[in-house]
């Protein structure tokens, strides 16, 4: 394709950073806006400290062909949390702006959490899956609303419509989006907040069901930013590498940790308390996604031309943090895991006799 000139917000995000360097090698043009100051930049990339939720984003984007909003990023706080309405809320001014100034494609960073985690979920999913989430989880939610407004950008119903995610059948055809749905996403530097979510979620193994793991590198990510930009590719697309791992090889690759198997009905009041005395980052919402599949197909991003270069194994030891479980013997790690899942249980008869008095009293 010519040489465009691309928009990334979030650019001096893990992911962001190696996304305008990416582009910038392929020759493009790259402007990357992020409220973070300091972050040096590559060679052809031009950085600007831009706060997306006041800035004037009509003069940030004029000229621009090509956006990228990789700026939807989240921490481990924000996903138990309703602060999506004001990432919402930055999406919508941004959807505004980019119909103001003539945008004609736009990516956005969506997750794969979107399909929802589901017992009669497919293995694995491709991007002919219905978009579902599950209802208690709000970033998923989120996520799918995202793909909704960017829709309704396409369709020319504004940015607040209710278009389908990825349909490409009406709107103005000189608009092209292009939805990125990867799986967990780890950066060498840090595990990432959704994976540390996860993961925390996954210690709790209910006997309902064993999860899957799929875990994306940041590099594998922003080069399939690339490709979509360079193919000007229209709809969803999934981004994770090929096939997925079990629990066991989770365990393995991160050191045996603390991790407790308990009965279905158990697991999530487990999670539940974990959360809510801040054991875990977990909120209860995410513990579906600890249960059922919701790994996905990569065929349609390969076809373009994209191949990964870290496998789930790789990626998820490169953002697997050493702690001090790491430096012991396999009998010690044991012994405190048995600890930790009787600790548990003792809180959770200890509630359950409080709350049995409660009642007692009111009645």
């Amino acid at each position: 394709m010519p040489v465009s000139r691309v928009v990334v917000t979030g650019s001096a995000g893990a992911v962001g950073r190696r996304t305008c360097a990416r582009l910038a090698e392929l020759g493009h043009e790259v402007v990357g806006l992020d409220r973070r100051p300091g972050v040096i930049p590559a060679p052809g990339v031009v950085l600007r400290v831009v706060d997306l939720a006041v800035a004037d984003l009509r003069a940030e984007l004029e000229g621009a062909d090509v956006v990228v909003h990789m700026a939807a990023g989240v921490t481990a706080g924000d996903v138990g949390t309703d602060t999506g309405h004001d990432r919402l809320a930055v999406v919508e001014r941004l959807l505004s702006a980019a119909d103001s100034v003539g945008v004609r494609h736009l990516v956005i960073r969506s997750s794969a959490m979107v399909y929802g985690a589901w017992p009669d979920n497919p293995v694995p999913l491709t991007e002919d899956a219905p978009v579902r989430p599950c209802p208690d989880f709000l970033f998923a939610v989120h996520r799918a609303r995202m793909e909704e407004m960017a829709a309704a950008w396409v369709s020319g119903d504004g940015a607040s419509g209710n278009g389908v995610a990825g349909d490409g059948d009406a709107g103005d055809p000189a608009r092209v989006l292009t939805v990125l749905r990867p799986a967990v996403t780890v950066a060498e530097e840090r595990p990432g907040g959704l994976a540390s979510v996860v993961g925390a979620a996954a210690s709790v193994r209910s006997d309902e069901g064993e999860p899957l793991g799929q875990f994306l590198h940041s590099d594998d990510l922003a080069d399939a930013v690339a490709c979509a930009v360079q193919a000007r590719y229209h709809g969803p697309l999934n981004v994770a590498p090929d096939g997925w791992i079990g629990v066991d090889v989770m365990a393995e690759l991160g050191g045996p940790g603390p991790r407790l198997r308990l009965p279905g009905r158990l697991a999530p009041v487990v999670g539940r308390l974990l959360w809510s005395t801040g054991l875990s980052p977990a909120p209860p919402g995410v513990y579906p996604y600890s249960v059922h599949p919701w790994v996905v197909a990569n065929d349609r991003l390969r076809d373009l031309g994209w191949e990964p270069t870290h496998t789930n194994e790789e990626a998820y030891v490169a953002g697997h943090e050493p702690g001090v479980l790491d430096t012991m013997d396999a009998r010690t790690r044991q012994q405190l895991s048995l600890a930790a899942s009787g600790l548990v249980l003792v809180g959770l008869l200890w509630l359950v006799v409080r709350l049995a008095r409660r009642s007692t009293r009111r009645g």
